[in-house]
């Protein structure tokens, strides 16, 4: 009889709603409580922004060799499989994180989990587009779960330890393999036709629409990322508290909330490179507010507008340019290439950007950001791109 029951929820729990609400809600929870509050971790075992730059940029260079084996691994066992087995993998690298007390095996450990979550992004958000449910309504736990994420990491932070934040992230990785069990999204079809072959990848590399395109994300990302990274530090710099500077990141995870729930009313209507204008104008607004040394609430604001907001719109930009501009069977590479282009970017900003904090300050440093952020801007000024909004990507 127990059996029964128990096969019987099984049943209901296999693709459900609650199956990719588990999913992405404990993902990007789990990415928050590692990630969110590096700098101000590192910072505060001693260590100075060129040291927490090179820690995190080793995850970006680790995500980017090992990007294209997990799109194979994906590929040939299937999502669920594989993912599964690296999720699980990453809460072993969080208790190495945990037992680490030398920049070295920081290092390498910090590596070893972004390089899983960094390396099944592409995958886990294609899933969103895919699902049996309308994309908003599934891909919004992810915000939710980041903004939680973030919150708890400052309160654990504050009130019990630091270190207790990677014992929670192994708690909630396994929660997010149980959610990943449960789905079954219709992507398996696209991942076997998307096998990495010479004459695909010629037909990527001479795509020019596509490479302009990611010059402009390496840009924006890059920028973007570097900010992300020392926002939690700026704020404690200030004068706030770990866990008041973690309060305000969390609102500023929820402020992308509308713009994912109602993706379908806007995504699929405004045209690729409206988008990706608006997306520009967020960030610069976001270090304009940082680089003029206006005042705090206004530097909240900023982060408020730009920093997940615009974030969030260009994963969703990304899905939709490349649908457009992309064969079907070769969208997975594609959007494996890009988070390529990401993570290389992220490093070389990430470094540039360390050792410029060190030597000239935030206000300056920030300055030189905004301007690469204008240099993006007249690239996508000049850039042709269809609309794509015939692709219904967002939107039933």
């Amino acid at each position: 009889m127990y059996n029964t029951i128990a096969c019987g929820h099984l049943s209901r729990f296999k693709n459900s709603y609650l199956s990719y609400m588990m999913m992405y809600c404990f993902y990007y929870l789990s990415w928050a409580l590692f990630s969110a509050f590096i700098s101000v971790y590192l910072m505060g075992k001693g260590y100075n922004a060129a040291e927490v730059s090179l820690v995190v940029s080793a995850s970006y260079l680790a995500s980017m060799v090992s990007q294209p084996y997990i799109g194979v691994l994906n590929d040939n066992y299937g999502y669920k499989r594989v993912n599964s087995i690296m999720f699980a993998l990453a809460g072993m690298g969080g208790l190495g994180f945990l037992i680490s007390d030398n920049l070295i095996t920081l290092l390498i450990s910090y590596s070893f989990v972004l390089l899983i979550i960094n390396g099944s992004n592409p995958v886990i958000e294609k899933v969103a587009t895919v699902s049996p449910f309308e994309y908003g309504k599934v891909r919004v736990w992810g915000t939710i779960g980041y903004a939680l994420g973030t919150q708890i990491a400052g309160v654990l932070y504050e009130k019990i330890s630091p270190k207790s934040i990677f014992v929670a992230f192994v708690f909630t990785m396994m929660l997010c393999v149980a959610g990943l069990l449960g789905t079954d999204a219709d992507i398996q079809r696209q991942e076997q036709e998307s096998k990495k072959d010479n004459s695909a990848l010629k037909e990527l590399a001479s795509n020019r629409k596509y490479l302009y395109f990611l010059v402009i994300l390496g840009l924006f990302i890059g920028v973007s990322n570097f900010g992300n990274t020392y926002i939690p530090t700026m704020l404690t710099n200030d004068g706030l508290s770990e866990q008041t500077a973690s309060t305000i990141l969390s609102i500023a995870v929820l402020c992308e909330a509308p713009l994912v729930f109602f993706a379908g009313r806007f995504m699929d209507r405004l045209s690729n490179k409206k988008l990706m204008m608006i997306a520009f104008g967020m960030v610069v607004f976001q270090f304009a507010t940082y680089a003029f040394s206006i005042s705090l609430p206004f530097k909240i604001l900023g982060t408020f507008v730009a920093k997940h907001p615009a974030g969030m719109l260009f994963i969703m930009i990304k899905l939709k340019v490349i649908a457009t501009i992309i064969d079907e069977k070769m969208q997975i590479m594609a959007l494996a290439f890009a988070m390529t282009i990401q993570n290389l970017t992220s490093i070389l900003f990430n470094n540039a950007g360390g050792i410029l904090l060190d030597a000239f300050g935030y206000r300056s440093t920030c300055m030189i950001g905004l301007a690469m952020l204008m240099v993006g801007f007249v690239l996508l000024a000049m850039y042709r791109i269809p609309s794509g909004n015939d692709k219904r990507l967002f939107s039933t």
